[in-house]
């Protein structure tokens, strides 16, 4: 097969596209969110789904006969290779698992395709500025899937925001409590699900047994494959939160405070973390896996979180930026609220948006400007996750005054160490017993995009690619 990147496609958008005629869209991966991906393109006007691409031959049937019984043919295949040099093709939409998402976006740039990828745009912090390079090269519109950048009603309270309406922003925070059970743990390597090429399914990332029981979903928690809740859920609220601060770069200084608590398994990623961002704001983020308490575990493990000094909302998975005169509190999916310093609600934003249309816009209009979610403002959003990541990864178990004594200083930051002990504890995990793992304080060249000072974090800052799944040096 031709290496991706040396045939184009029969029509390469280098002009804006006439209003009647058809973007033809290609979706990769969709076992699971790329089924809303298949959906949510298919019923926008002038856009076809004219392939699919998936490494699970069932899947990929499946989806391939669903269409076809609608009347929609299309390419069908297990390599994203051959789908990048189908002239049926035009754009496509990645939803892959976080390891290929970088590698097949810049391939398809460089096959002459726009992207829409889903977040995080990377793996790692420096393929995922070679996916911006590859999109600025090759005149692509790559959007990142940071859908609430098109909710009308976060542009509404973020543009007040950033014009002073409610007073300088003094503390940005990003919480994410949403429970995650133990995904067990195996003796042994397990058998690969019949059906998948686990050779193209492990792409760029080594090709080891299987050393879990589900090979879908959980690679989220296994540091080759994922990114932990950080970068799943975690960077929707990460992504807010420099928005808020209006943050055009990485911050200077990043520590990580967690650990993996209250079961051993297979996982590998932190299922409670804290990360503190020295912007010259703060920005504090939350990972908590557990539920509120130990007497919860058999109850379903509730998603309503403890409570969190001036958050007046508490629902779980949220951005909350507190201002000298307001807080403004931007719930996961649902409409943004404000409220005054007294914790009363004083307005409602609107809800709603579609993420997927605007990509389409800028597909037509050609220019990068149109998007909400350009892939710049995705990938460093996605690198402040991954640096909180290799803060954690690079650093050693502690003793809780330790942690205390590394964030003194940062008022803040220790408050949630404080909170971060409470709420283990209240699931029966003491930190002088059983000790969390205190991240090295990264600092970091934010122009660059480089880690100063600690050679095995800056190690991290990317990854030895197994042929010939390979981000390039030159894309």
């Amino acid at each position: 097969m031709a290496a991706a990147g040396l045939s184009l496609p029969g029509r390469v958008w280098a002009q804006a596209a006439g209003a009647n005629e058809a973007v033809r869209i290609a979706v990769v991966g969709f076992r699971g969110r790329g089924q809303a991906h298949i959906e949510g393109f298919g019923k926008l006007p002038g856009v076809r789904v004219t392939g699919l691409c998936d490494v699970d031959e069932n899947v990929l049937a499946a989806g391939a006969k669903v269409l076809g019984d609608r009347g929609q043919k299309v390419l069908a295949c297990r390599d994203v290779r051959e789908l990048l040099e189908s002239r049926e093709v035009d754009a496509v939409s990645i939803a892959s698992p976080n390891h290929w998402h970088a590698l097949a976006g810049v391939w398809a740039c460089q096959a002459g395709k726009d992207v829409y990828v889903e977040k995080p745009v990377s793996h790692n912090v420096w393929e995922g500025g070679q996916l911006v390079q590859a999109a600025r090269k090759h005149g692509r519109i790559v959007q990142g899937g940071f859908q609430s950048r098109s909710r009308p009603g976060v542009q509404e309270v973020m543009a007040e925001v950033h014009a002073g309406r409610f007073g300088k922003v003094k503390l940005v925070r990003g919480l994410c409590y949403k429970p995650r059970q133990s995904i067990g743990k195996v003796a042994g390597p397990q058998p690969i699900p019949p059906g998948i090429d686990y050779n193209l399914w492990c792409g760029p990332a080594p090709m080891k047994p299987l050393m879990r029981k589900n090979l879908h979903y959980d690679w989220h928690w296994v540091y080759d494959t994922g990114n932990g809740d950080l970068g799943n859920q975690g960077v929707h609220e990460v992504d807010l939160g420099r928005w808020a601060l209006n943050q055009p770069a990485l911050p200077p200084r990043v520590i990580s405070v967690g650990g993996r608590f209250g079961y051993e398994d297979d996982g590998e990623t932190p299922n409670t973390q804290m990360v503190f961002y020295d912007y010259p704001t703060p920005f504090i983020f939350e990972v908590r896996g557990l539920p509120r308490g130990k007497e919860f575990k058999e109850t379903g493990w509730p998603q309503n979180m403890d409570p969190c000094p001036g958050v007046p909302d508490k629902r779980a998975i949220c951005t909350v930026i507190h201002c000298e005169q307001a807080t403004v509190f931007i719930p996961s999916e649902n409409a943004p609220l404000l409220f005054d310093l007294d914790g009363k609600q004083i307005k409602s934003y609107a809800s709603g948006g579609d993420h997927f249309a605007n990509f389409i816009q800028a597909v037509r209009s050609r220019k990068p400007a149109d998007l909400t979610a350009d892939v710049l403002e995705g990938h460093l959003s996605s690198a402040l996750c991954h640096l909180g990541m290799i803060s954690h990864r690079v650093g050693k178990l502690a003793a809780p005054e330790e942690s205390r004594a590394r964030l003194k200083g940062h008022p803040e930051a220790s408050e949630t160490f404080g909170r971060f002990q409470e709420h283990l504890a209240a699931n029966g995990v003491r930190l002088d017993q059983t000790k969390a793992t205190l991240g090295a304080w990264l600092k970091v060249d934010p122009k660059a995009e480089r880690i100063l000072g600690n050679r095995a974090a800056s190690a991290l800052l990317t990854r030895a690619y197994r042929q010939p799944f390979v981000v390039s040096e030159r894309v």
